[in-house]
């Protein structure tokens, strides 16, 4: 094969790769934990995008549960998020383990 033909199907996919990751941003996943009290919601590159709460589960007396359910969320939410992007890595590449 020739070298130039490979260094240009390789500046192809990196062009795909930067779309796609660019795609990611604009995808979101949203995620509850509590029962719902708590709402997280992050995009395919993993980052949070927002965070709600219920006032119903804000109580003073018991922050260490209202801080358990936003990890919980905010974990589970970047889990999500990085499945979304795994799955489209995978869409774009064929499987080639990128």
């Amino acid at each position: 094969m020739d070298l130039n033909k490979l260094m240009k199907q390789a500046q192809r996919m990196q062009e795909q790769m930067a779309k796609a990751q660019a795609e990611l941003e604009k995808k979101t996943v949203e995620v509850s934990a509590g029962g719902g009290k708590v709402k997280v919601t992050a995009n395919g590159a993993g980052d949070i995008i927002s965070i709600k709460i219920d006032k119903d589960v804000i109580d003073p007396n018991d922050v260490e549960f209202l801080e358990e359910i936003v990890l919980s969320g905010v974990k589970q939410a970047i889990e999500q998020g990085k499945a979304l992007a795994q799955s489209e890595m995978t869409k774009l590449t064929g499987g080639f383990g990128v």
